[in-house]
């Protein structure tokens, strides 16, 4: 057991073992063993009318039988694995990776105002303008959505390296190539009313401590948040507000019935059901709807 397996190899002349005469040697190393199968030698073999040659085996290597050959048959090839064209590569790279908190900051520092930690008027237009938008588009609402912004015309740095994290971008190239994911989440109907109820908030003036959102500013925001899937009776609906200047302002619980009855009433108020417990701005529209479809007729 300590002695070194090195030592034990047969073939090292250095460590051949010694025997006794009680011992017989082993066989010389020049004496082949007997092959377990007889080898097969070039012969003529005669079938049918012609002869051939059977050619000689390699030693120790057997013929496969005919009901093994079949395991051996070609494998179907497989199809070629399709790389990404260069575009592609490009487009996963900027998108995929971890996003850089230092290159989000250095970002952010292109469009904040100076002494303040925040992006401005100023600063967002020429942030609309890099990412080829405009401030009044909806898809720089969505954006405002998805970094949580809590006043109009304002991206806190907090809020701007939250939203990129989130967004997992720190160029405006990713952010561009993020704005097509970003309309298709809000195709979906839950995500929609999300952004839709986060809107009346984002429109408040916070500065002033405004509780109630300023009828203009609502009727702008309904046909920005409207503007990718406006509901048939959007336009009546504007109308009347724009009709009756007494209306000075909207309720947040206006602003959140107002999406419900969109999607009870249709087009043409037939489901309204007035029983229902809907703000009575929206029972004074379907009375003055229901008076001119009268007067019409």
């Amino acid at each position: 057991m300590g002695k070194c397996l090195s030592c034990c190899e047969p073939t090292s002349p250095s460590c051949e073992p010694t025997f006794t005469s009680s011992h017989p040697p082993p066989p010389s190393s020049h004496a082949r063993a007997a092959p377990l199968v007889p080898p097969i030698h070039t012969k003529d073999v005669k079938q049918g009318s012609g002869d051939r040659e059977i050619p000689a085996l390699p030693p120790g290597k057997l013929p496969i039988p005919p009901s093994e050959k079949k395991m051996f048959g070609q494998y179907p090839k497989l199809p070629p694995i399709l790389k990404p064209n260069n575009g592609d590569t490009k487009r996963l790279s900027v998108v995929s990776r971890e996003c850089s908190d230092t290159k989000i900051q250095a970002l952010f520092e292109q469009y904040k105002e100076p002494n303040e930690e925040a992006m401005l008027a100023e600063g967002i237009e020429k942030f609309c303008s890099d990412l080829e938008v405009k401030p009044d588009e909806f898809i720089v609402l969505v954006l405002a959505w998805k970094f949580q912004a809590e006043t109009m015309c304002k991206f806190t740095r907090e809020e701007f390296l939250s939203g990129c994290r989130t967004l997992k971008v720190d160029t405006i190239k990713g952010l561009q190539l993020k704005f097509p994911e970003m309309l298709k989440d809000v195709q979906n109907k839950q995500l929609f009313k999300d952004l839709y109820r986060w809107t009346y908030k984002f429109g408040l003036d916070a500065d002033t401590g405004q509780k109630t959102l300023p009828i203009e500013m609502a009727i702008g925001l309904w046909k920005l948040v409207f503007s990718k899937n406006q509901p048939p009776i959007l336009e009546c609906w504007l109308e009347f507000l724009e009709k009756h200047p007494n209306i000075r302002g909207i309720p947040k619980d206006t602003w959140d019935m107002y999406l419900n009855f969109t999607e009870q009433v249709g087009d043409d108020l037939s489901t309204y059901d007035d029983t229902d417990a809907w703000p009575s701005l929206i029972d004074d529209f379907v009375e003055y709807q229901n008076d001119r479809q009268n007067q019409n007729v």
